[in-house]
């Protein structure tokens, strides 16, 4: 996987957490998270079936919420360097879509995309690296 897969990799996994935090992950909430992805991302050439895979892993495996963020912020920390602040913005855009996609959002997804804020805030992308792309 590149790194910048790797990346979406991680937003599927933070997405997961988010989904969780509110319960079982519904077959309703996936395919909006699927849509939401592919809408946020579309004009990218990027494999969006990452999302079913992280779905299809994370139940199985049944992990909780924040080992999924533990590992999804440790991917991006690994995969940094393509980090652009449009990537950073879009991640997001993405988790709060996920977050309202099935009304009310809970103090347990609010508190998960704050946490998420405020954790990527801090992690800055090399122009180098993210601007060949």
């Amino acid at each position: 996987m590149t790194p910048l897969e790797s990346l979406h990799y991680a937003i599927g996994e933070l997405a997961y957490a988010v989904a969780r935090a509110d319960g079982n992950v519904q077959k309703e909430e996936r395919k909006k998270f699927h849509n939401i992805v592919e809408a946020e991302l579309r004009c990218k050439d990027y494999a969006f079936d990452i999302s079913d895979i992280v779905f299809q892993i994370m139940d199985k495996d049944k992990i909780d919420s924040e080992t999924t963020y533990k590992w999804a912020m440790d991917e991006i920390r690994l995969n940094s360097h393509y980090l652009s602040p449009k990537l950073k913005e879009t991640f997001i855009t993405v988790m709060e879509k996920v977050a309202k996609a099935f009304p009310p959002v809970t103090v347990n997804e609010q508190s998960l995309i704050d946490r998420f804020k405020k954790d990527i805030a801090v992690i800055n992308g090399d122009p180098v690296f993210y601007e060949k792309i």
